[in-house]
């Protein structure tokens, strides 16, 4: 998991994302603009950090190590509505035209 210290009113935004390159892209696009990022890689972390420090949006991949993306958007539902963007390169039709909100079903 990767984090910085932050100010307590910097938007928190969690990137779940196995691939190093990518998740430290999107950490440093959001640092650049003025955003808190905090990397987890593998998706067993993903509740438990969600739980105790609920940021306030989820850039979510679908396919991880551990528990996938889709279940953990299930599981997140069942408790919170925090925000969540997927984050995948699935390129089927059906896949672009779904949102994280029919991920849920």
């Amino acid at each position: 998991m990767t984090e910085l210290p932050i100010d307590e009113n910097t938007p928190r935004i969690l990137i779940v994302e196995d691939e190093p390159k990518l998740g430290q892209l999107l950490i440093d696009y959001l640092r650049a603009a003025s955003y808190a990022p905090t990397l987890i890689s593998h998706g067993d972390q993903v509740l438990p950090y969600v739980r105790q420090t609920p940021p306030d949006l989820i850039l979510l991949d679908l396919m991880l190590p551990g528990t996938d993306g889709l279940t953990l958007c299930r599981e997140i539902r069942r408790f919170s509505d925090i925000p969540i963007v997927m984050v995948t390169a699935k390129i089927e039709e059906i896949d672009r035209l779904l949102g994280a909100g029919d991920w849920r079903r």
